[in-house]
């Protein structure tokens, strides 16, 4: 990968060997990296395996400028590399696609692309131009992207095509994808993957940071497996077996998903012809009626973008219901603000948890109790009882499992999965009447996922009522005692546990009825 900007008139450049020797990076409390080496071989698919906290962004941020090390050295074909910024990186051909996106919301799709960017009008830019390069590429690689749509009215999926595409309008020849699944549905997944092997038969070299291991196994040729900061072991995808990744990545077997059939109790949501409008501007629910049980998990599945996220906004009161009903333990709520809902017993898990769910600049303890600060068991008059906040916070890090440095430690230097983690603890820790979990499990390991799903079914079993909305159609089968179907913005129908097979809960998120899903065949 030579010198030289991507920019306009770039375009894909074939990747060179990246070698990556011996890295070392410390953080205040922990080793991230301990001597590392990591290499990419020219149009290749090399994944990083690993448990959240595992140490794969930290090793790859380092590799795009965002990280200097403590120790190590970068090659690119032979020659020793220093990247002081991303900048640098980007301009030796190497891009990155974090996990938390890095677009600007109220901007469009091709004046994201064009930040930074050099244009042919000199101090202006040119929109145009870009929009058409934007557009060559689309339809180069497979990716579905509007230039002149605002940012801010994308589809996660939307988005993360964005990001790659701004990748590639820069002219990365080696593409770093951090998480990239994580935000998709299975037929993204699908699109993704036809995409990225394209991207390799052009020469592009991909490094593909994951914990999930079908997708690994399926478009990887070789993996690198971190735990703890060290490397464990390189093996290629085709000569390892699942059960041999798994023990590499946690270092022990994994239980199996223990879900008994529940005993529901009283009502504890109603939902009766609940309407809301998106942020297009169309009508996203359409008469959503549905009941949650104590003691029961109800499973709405469907593809994204049919009305999971509005709805959940309605519950949560962070998006305002445009007609019908919503009652919670027979009190109704459909206007009530969001801590007055806290305090009838609604906990929320949202789907995107860096923009709903917690302040990245607070410290983990501030993140603890962003709602329950002025709770009474935490203060005394008009003072915070600092020490038992303390000493409670410490108490749901160690039984949820999230791994920090400390308690003081900014939010914005957790992984993704331990961040996830922390959102369940406080949330769970309210003993909720219900619960609203959206996406849950979306972007973390096996072994929290794990841990996640019995929390779940621990409070399940403790009387709350659970909406689990999920694209992780095995994930809703697993955990569920009804499931419901969603499709623009309309329940197809109700699934009892155990009853309806994959394909015809499919062919409901694809809009049949299920009267007509049912006569599939088994």
């Amino acid at each position: 990968m030579g010198a030289g900007g991507g920019g306009l008139e770039g375009g894909p450049r074939r990747s060179g060997r990246v070698e990556m020797r011996n890295m070392v990076k410390r953080f205040p409390g922990v080793v991230a990296n301990a001597s590392v080496c990591f290499d990419v071989e020219p149009g290749e698919v090399h994944a990083l395996l690993g448990e959240n906290g595992a140490g794969k962004s930290t090793l790859m941020r380092q590799l795009y400028g965002m990280y200097q090390p403590d120790e190590g050295e970068i090659f690119i074909d032979g020659e020793r590399r220093l990247f002081r910024s991303p900048a640098d990186a980007i301009r030796s051909g190497i891009g990155m696609i974090h996990q938390h996106f890095m677009l600007v919301p109220t901007l469009t799709v091709a004046q994201n692309v064009a930040l930074g960017q050099p244009s042919s009008r000199g101090p202006l830019l040119d929109l145009k131009r870009v929009s058409a390069r934007i557009r060559e590429l689309s339809e180069e690689y497979g990716l579905a992207v509007e230039p002149q749509v605002m940012v801010w009215q994308l589809s996660v999926g939307e988005q993360q095509r964005v990001e790659i595409v701004k990748a590639l309008y820069r002219g990365a020849g080696l593409l770093i994808l951090d998480e990239p699944t994580a935000v998709l549905t299975p037929q993204e997944v699908n699109d993704l993957f036809v995409t990225l092997r394209r991207m390799v038969r052009q020469g592009h070299s991909l490094v593909f940071i994951s914990h999930k291991l079908n997708e690994v196994m399926a478009i990887s040729d070789r993996v690198t497996v971190l735990r703890d900061g060290k490397a464990v072991g390189t093996r290629r995808a085709a000569e390892i077996s699942r059960s041999e990744l798994v023990q590499l990545m946690v270092g022990r077997e994994l239980k199996g998903l223990a879900s008994r059939p529940s005993e529901p109790g009283p009502v504890r949501l109603r939902l009766e012809g609940l309407r809301a409008i998106g942020d297009r501007g169309t009508e996203a629910l359409r008469g959503v009626d549905l009941e949650i049980r104590a003691g029961e998990i109800l499973g709405l599945a469907g593809v994204s973008g049919n009305g999971q996220r509005e709805l959940a906004e309605c519950l949560a009161g962070m998006r305002r219901a445009a007609g019908g009903r919503v009652s919670l333990d027979g009190r109704e709520i459909t206007t009530a603000s969001l801590n007055e809902r806290v305090a009838a017993g609604l906990a929320y898990v949202p789907e995107e948890r860096m923009r709903d769910g917690a302040i990245r600049e607070f410290t983990v303890q501030e993140n603890l109790y962003l709602h329950d600060h002025a709770a009474r068991e935490f203060r005394r008059g008009v003072f915070l009882r600092l020490a038992r906040m303390e000493s409670h916070a410490r108490e749901l890090v160690r039984e949820f499992g999230v791994k920090t440095p400390s308690l003081s430690t900014p939010l914005k230097n957790l992984s993704g999965g331990n961040i996830q983690k922390l959102i369940i603890a406080r949330e769970l820790s309210r003993r909720p009447q219900l619960l609203v979990a959206a996406q849950p499990t979306r972007g973390v390991d096996i072994g929290a996922t794990e841990h996640i799903h019995q929390c779940l079914l621990k409070q399940r079993e403790s009387g709350t009522g659970i909406l689990l909305i999920s694209e992780d159609l095995d994930e809703i089968r697993a955990l569920s005692d009804r499931i419901a179907v969603i499709y623009e913005g309309r329940i197809m129908g109700i699934v009892e546990r155990g009853q309806g097979t994959v394909e015809q809960i499919g062919l409901m998120m694809a809009g049949v009825a299920m009267e007509e899903a049912r006569k599939a065949p088994a």
